[in-house]
């Protein structure tokens, strides 16, 4: 008997080491069957069996499970905030802070808040981690050279100081770049770090299904400091903020104020 369609996304899920039932099922289904379509494989035993043998299809196939875009201060109104606002807020306590970057993909979030931290002198006061499950696109991070379209938001002061242009591609600054950690990390399976004071996960959690988001709302409230901050993308609004421990304070920021309530209020509200 012929492998299903539910059986391979089963075997799948153990080959990749991540749970593909836990994203949106319209839009995973679309990109495996995209690349079934592509590859031109006839059922799902051969699928699975191609992805077993066939490294770099296996690598092409995670890709496709990840979309890895980003850009330096994409959306720069929220890191005039983080600029202007926020990070001087968190700078006002004693000690270093702590900030994590999830799902950091070609490292232009992370290092935005680097160059930040850097003009407020205060990258000595700050580390930054940043993952994502992606080994190739953290392998680019780690590198730092960006293309034009990459770097576009940038105000021209910051393009000239942090950057060398070479030819059409831009080299991040080799010292900022050691301020930066990066590390593999499967959001939906590893735990989180802690005693954090600002998380940054934007156009991650769009992809999951609600079981997922909220499990990951849950767990950032409990990785943050009471008074962290959890930035998120602009399509991603939390709407129910405050069952997870949240104020929302400004646009796509959330401010922990206490702890999420349970799984189990939540559904005695939900009833009749």
């Amino acid at each position: 008997m012929k492998m299903t369609y539910e059986e391979f996304k089963k075997e799948a899920s153990k080959l990749c080491g991540t749970d593909l039932f836990l994203y949106k099922s319209q839009q995973m289904d679309r990109r495996i069957h995209g690349l079934m379509s592509f590859w031109e494989i006839n059922d799902y035993d051969e699928y699975l069996n191609v992805l077993k043998t066939n490294p770099r299809r296996y690598q092409e196939f995670v890709k496709r499970l990840t979309i890895n875009v980003s850009e330096f201060f994409r959306n720069p109104d929220r890191f005039i905030e983080l600029w202007k606002k926020i990070l001087p807020e968190l700078l006002l306590k004693p000690g270093r802070i702590k900030i994590w970057s999830a799902g950091c993909s070609n490292g232009a979030e992370p290092y935005s808040v680097a160059i930040i931290l850097n003009e407020l002198k205060a990258l000595d006061r700050a580390t930054i981690l940043a993952t994502d499950i992606d080994h190739e696109i953290l392998e680019k991070a780690r590198r730092g050279v960006y293309h034009p379209n990459e770097v576009k938001s940038l105000p021209s002061e910051l393009l000239e100081k942090y950057f060398c242009k070479d030819e059409e591609l831009f080299s991040f600054s080799a010292d900022l770049k050691k301020r930066v950690e990066f590390k593999r990390h499967n959001l939906l399976l590893e735990p989180f770090p802690q005693e954090l004071d600002l998380i940054i996960c934007r156009n991650v959690v769009i992809y999951f299904t609600e079981e997922a988001k909220n499990k990951l709302y849950r767990d950032f409230n409990q990785a943050l400091r009471m008074g962290g901050y959890l930035l998120t993308g602009g399509t991603e609004p939390i709407l129910y903020y405050r069952q997870f421990g949240f104020e929302n304070v400004a646009l796509s920021f959330y401010q922990k104020t206490g702890t999420p309530q349970s799984e189990e209020d939540e559904l005695q509200r939900s009833l009749p």
